[in-house]
């Protein structure tokens, strides 16, 4: 029962243009489960988009090496080395420019983003977060859904804003929380549903800005 996502926003009934893939820029800090989700989806065919980039902010994670075994290249860009947010920004839209992104998945980017990344690419950025925002918002999300004793939290894709987990929802999936749960059981029932509703997500943006490329 609890692998059957439950949606909170509907899934996408419309699909992007199949000779058009939707070219993505990803940004990872971590084990990259979510990347490797997206591009499953890719593979198989239920999400028409490239993976162009990954960018990543920490050395040695497991998405490089997920990133390497398809071919995708990846770039390192060490937050520390940079003074402030909006350097680093400034730097992660000429690494995506370079490779001709159009749209950026934070999938486990564990960094605020500026004013920059969104001048940048507006309402083409998208992070997924897991609970059902707008609850528990920022770190920690799975141990705050225990700590306030939920019966349901889940996992959101939004469109991202200055304000962080704030941005418009576009898909949700809720999770019951479980007598039993520790931080690590309900984080890895969150995280199938995180799988599934992230491709959605993606193919929803998609779908949209290759409308409004056939418009012009």
């Amino acid at each position: 029962m609890t692998d059957t996502p439950s949606l909170i926003s509907p899934t996408p009934t419309t699909r992007s243009d199949d000779r058009f893939p939707a070219i993505l820029g990803m940004m990872a800090s971590g084990s990259g489960s979510n990347f490797e989700a997206v591009a499953r989806s890719i593979d198989n065919g239920d999400l028409n988009a490239k993976i162009a980039v990954l960018i990543h902010n920490k050395p040695e994670i497991k998405a490089i090496e997920r990133a390497h075994q398809r071919g995708i290249p990846t770039v390192f860009l060490d937050h520390r080395n940079y003074p402030t947010r909006e350097e680093l920004d400034r730097a992660i839209v000429t690494t995506f420019r370079a490779h001709q992104v159009e749209c950026v998945v934070m999938a486990g980017w564990m960094r605020v983003i500026t004013q920059v990344l969104i001048d940048a690419f507006g309402d083409r950025i998208i992070n997924i977060h897991p609970s059902l925002l707008p609850s528990f918002p920022g770190i920690g999300a799975i141990e705050q859904a225990l700590a306030a004793k939920v019966k349901i939290t889940g996992c959101t894709v939004h469109l991202v804003s200055l304000e962080v987990d704030a941005g418009p929802i576009l898909v949700q999936a809720a999770v019951p929380v479980l007598a039993d749960d520790t931080a690590a059981t309900l984080h890895a029932r969150v995280q199938i549903q995180e799988h599934l509703i992230l491709p959605q997500a993606i193919e929803m943006l998609a779908s949209q800005l290759r409308l409004a490329q056939l418009r012009r």
